[in-house]
């Protein structure tokens, strides 16, 4: 947050001072878990089990989107901690999940209009349903799509044409024509009155006149594991550039999660050589650029990379996988590592290699 411009910095502060004044609630089922409510830290039930297994909150901070059985149908909305219920059947939906609370602020679309807006933690809404598609908030920003067409392609649908800005949580225009991108890193914001010529940072000229710049992940990624990783390929510093456990994957068990200092010790010689030819310009290999499995990093050291719904925060934490392709052509298996950012930079947190040859 130390890099965030003042102009973003007070939102985050009041969104994030709002959900630390009120105790946090977590998830829990009834007795045949069909049902989830809600308790608080001290086992207080706030909220008795009456939710479908469609709410997916784990925790409520602000406001959270539920679903529940009501006359042989279901309802739906948003719920504050308060109580006060807003977007009655106006929950926005994506790859089948509602929307889940980001630093205070959460996502609705009109059923009428089927346009989208922004709710704040405590349900007013704070971006009206003006526009075809909004991000979630990012450090006080959002994406936002207008005016474009859904056009529908078997089970799926795309937009096609508009205008994307990004906008600001009081729906001012920060930049116009600000094309979606998901590898900028928006906590990473400066301004200033010229481009930076910073390599891992993109540039965009705001309607103010002043340069917003952003860290690219892809870019940052990259030359990092060429300037700090590859260069000096030592058993210190692989363990210094790797997560507290290595998770790697192992026929016939599947993954399996050893301490680092164990893992690299009873592999260094192979994760040498093979980390040794993404130095060689003619390797084949390729950086793809993800979220944390929730289905594999379960326990607890991994919450801070989750949001409420236990998705993954890959907009502040993203992983960057390392594919290399065999030499062989006739053979589809790769070897992926896996590298996740942290506070304390990228740090290597799983492995599967194409020949098991892991110990």
């Amino acid at each position: 947050m130390k890099n965030c411009h003042l102009l973003y910095l007070f939102a985050f502060i009041h969104c994030f001072a709002f959900a630390q004044n009120n105790d946090i609630w977590t998830s829990f089922p009834n007795k045949d878990t069909t049902l989830i409510g809600f308790k608080d830290k001290n086992g207080l039930i706030k909220i008795e089990p009456k939710f479908t297994g469609f709410t997916t909150a784990r925790k409520f901070e602000n406001i959270i989107a539920v679903t529940e059985e009501f006359n042989n149908g279901w309802k739906s909305y948003y719920l504050t901690k308060t109580r006060k219920i807003v977007g009655r059947d106006s929950l926005y939906v994506f790859d089948n999940s509602p929307d889940c609370e980001n630093e205070g602020f959460i996502r609705f679309r009109d059923p009428k209009t089927d346009k989208m807006g922004v709710f704040d933690g405590e349900g007013k809404i704070v971006i009206p349903a003006d526009y075809s598609n909004l991000t979630k908030v990012r450090n006080g920003m959002i994406i936002a799509l207008k005016d474009a067409v859904k056009e529908q392609d078997g089970e799926h649908f795309f937009w096609k044409g508009g205008k994307e800005f990004l906008i600001d949580i009081n729906n001012k225009v920060l930049i116009e024509n600000f094309s979606f991108n998901d590898d900028l890193n928006f906590y990473s914001l400066k301004k200033s009155k010229e481009p930076t010529k910073d390599e891992t940072r993109d540039n965009f000229l705001g309607v103010d006149g002043q340069y917003y710049s952003f860290i690219n992940y892809d870019k940052e990624f990259k030359y990092w594991m060429k300037n700090t990783l590859l260069s000096n390929l030592s058993k210190t510093n692989l363990e210094k550039h790797s997560f507290d456990k290595i998770t790697y994957w192992k026929e016939p068990n599947g993954w399996i999660s050893e301490p680092k200092t164990k893992f690299i010790n009873q592999n260094f010689t192979y994760l040498k050589l093979k980390l040794q030819e993404l130095k060689n310009p003619k390797t084949d290999y390729f950086v793809s650029t993800d979220g944390l499995n929730q289905f594999i990093f379960e326990s607890s050291e991994y919450e801070i990379y989750f949001n409420n719904c236990n998705e993954s925060k890959d907009w502040m934490f993203p992983t960057m996988d390392v594919i290399i392709n065999p030499k062989n052509k006739a053979d589809f298996k790769q070897d992926h590592f896996e590298f996740l950012r942290t506070g304390n930079g990228y740090k290597l947190i799983s492995i599967s290699t194409a020949k098991n040859d892991l110990k």
